[in-house]
Formats: C-alpha cells, sequence, structure tokens
C-alpha cells in the first residue's frame, strides 16, 4: 500500500519529498562534523563552519535548478496538452460539417501563416524572457554589485574549466604563469595530500551516502584529468595550494572569501547560476579601465 501511494504523488511532490530526504542527510552530516571537531580547536571549528555554509549553499543551489527543471517541464507539458486538444477540437469540428477538401495552393499558404504566427509567439516569448527571466535579473544585479566596486566581468568559456580558467587569468594579470591543466594538477594532488579535510564534504549523489576512499580516489583522478566542474571544495583546495585568498562575487548573497588567512591580495571571481544553459559558471572579475568609465557616463 505504502509503494502505491508514492506512485500516485505528483512530480512536486516527489521532488519536494527527495529535497527534504537530502536536507534530513544533509543535517545528520553536519551534525558528525561539528562532532569531529576537538574541543577549543578554533581553527578547525571555523573551517568546519565554513564547508557547512559551503554544503548548505550548494544543496540549496541544487534544489532550486531542480525545482526551476520541473516547473520548466511541467510547462512544457501545458503547452503539449492545449496543442493536443486544439488539434481534436478542430478535427471533429471539421469532420461533423465535412468541408471540402483543401487545395494544395491552400496548404501552403496556411502552412506558412502558421509558420510565421509561431516565429512571432516565440519573438514575443524571448522578449519577456530577457526582460524578466533569471538570466537577465542575475545579469543586472550582478553588474549593479560590481558597477559599485568599479570592477566588471572578464569572460571565461563555459566548458568546464571556467573555474581553473578564471584563475589562471587572476594569476596571470598579477605576472604569475599557471596553466588551467597545471592547476588541475594542483588542486588534485592538495586534495590528496589532505583527504581528511576534504572527504568529509563529499556524498554520493544517488544516494547521499559518504564517499569511500576509492570514491575519493576516482573524484581525484576527474579532477586532473576531465573537463569535470570545479565547486568550492575545488576554490578552497586551489587557496591553499596558491596562498591567496580567493573573493567569489555573486548576485544572490554576499561574496564569499576563501582563504582569509592568507594576506595576498585576493583573486576575483564572479559565480553564475543562470548565465549558461550548462549551469553554474565562474568568470575572472577585473578593474574598471578609463574607457570603461567614460562609455559608461556617454
Amino acid at each position: 500500500m505504502e509503494e502505491e501511494g508514492v506512485e500516485n504523488l505528483s512530480p512536486q511532490e516527489t521532488l519536494s519529498a527527495k529535497h527534504k530526504k537530502e536536507a534530513k542527510e544533509l543535517q545528520a552530516q553536519i551534525q558528525k562534523l561539528k562532532h569531529s571537531v576537538p574541543k577549543g580547536d578554533k581553527k578547525k571549528k571555523k573551517d568546519v563552519a565554513a564547508q557547512i555554509a559551503i554544503l548548505e549553499a550548494e544543496l540549496e543551489q541544487k534544489h532550486e535548478k531542480e525545482r526551476q527543471e520541473l516547473n520548466d517541464t511541467s510547462a512544457k507539458g501545458v503547452d503539449e496538452t492545449a496543442e493536443q486538444l486544439e488539434n481534436l477540437s478542430t478535427s471533429v469540428t471539421q469532420n461533423a460539417s465535412q468541408p471540402k477538401k483543401p487545395s494544395k495552393a491552400q496548404k501552403r499558404k496556411e502552412k506558412k501563416a502558421q509558420q510565421e504566427k509561431e516565429r512571432e509567439e516565440r519573438i514575443r516569448e524571448q522578449d519577456i524572457e530577457n526582460l524578466s527571466g533569471v538570466r537577465h535579473l542575475e545579469a543586472q544585479k550582478m553588474k549593479s554589485i560590481l558597477g559599485k566596486r568599479k570592477l566588471k566581468i572578464f569572460e571565461i568559456p563555459s566548458d568546464g574549466n571556467c573555474l581553473y580558467c578564471a584563475v589562471e587569468d587572476q594569476l596571470k594579470r598579477k605576472g604569475i604563469e599557471s596553466s588551467m591543466q597545471q592547476l588541475r594538477q594542483k588542486a588534485s594532488n592538495h586534495m590528496r595530500e589532505h583527504r581528511d579535510d576534504f572527504m568529509p564534504f563529499l556524498t554520493k549523489p544517488e544516494s547521499g551516502d559518504p564517499f569511500t576512499e576509492d570514491d575519493f580516489d576516482n573524484y581525484c583522478k576527474e579532477l586532473e584529468s576531465t573537463a569535470a566542474w570545479g565547486g568550492q571544495l575545488e576554490v578552497r583546495a586551489l587557496s591553499n595550494v596558491l596562498k591567496h585568498p580567493i573573493e567569489i562575487i555573486q548576485a544572490e548573497g554576499p561574496p564569499m572569501l576563501i582563504g582569509d588567512e592568507y594576506k595576498d591580495d585576493a583573486l576575483l571571481l564572479s559565480y553564475h547560476r543562470h548565465v549558461y544553459g550548462l549551469g553554474e559558471h565562474y568568470n575572472s572579475v577585473i578593474p574598471y579601465t578609463e574607457s570603461d568609465e567614460e562609455e559608461e557616463l556617454s
């Protein structure tokens, strides 16, 4: 009986139940991490608190993305159903009145008119999305935040290597040469050498179970040898390896400073949730130039 109840849940209810389960698992993981901090060890306590904040933020971002995908799928299903009903109604009406079979010229004319109608509808929908969509809103917020600090975005390609390419760009501007692949290798090696600082924060996406030693080794291997996207754990690893703080500016929420124990100027990155269809993305952040300020005023 219980399985039947689960099968009868709507997609929204199923997703909500999944999110509740994942949130509960995260809380259990957080409690385990808190209990792992030796009494009086302030540095370890601070590091664990930072990692907990990262885990909570990443889970919320994952849930928001899944909710958006479900909403998009549901809207598409409603549109398809409405179109099917309209076609069925048209077919029934035509059969009842038994009109004359349209000529080929009439069919071509009707097809052209329908294509034009659909094109205009797509343009209208795109105009609405451009003005009120999440990408546009995020871009506007980011521009405002960066503008107040006389900063701007330096675009990085969205190919899975964006974190490392953005850090590479920041280092190059400071006269430090380190390629994207070298940064991947350094981050991977650091995580292997300090696995106790990283492995507790990684779980299997399909089950929520903690990583095993083999899981962690495979994760590090993918980090160094594929275009696997980098998250907050990789940012921490890069900060430790480079001995540089890394500041991540985001449209939703305050900037996140990782590696504040290092005294050099922070490497500046921007984090975007909606700017590309592939999902989350990092760009490099650089100062305004005089020409940028003149263009802003004109």
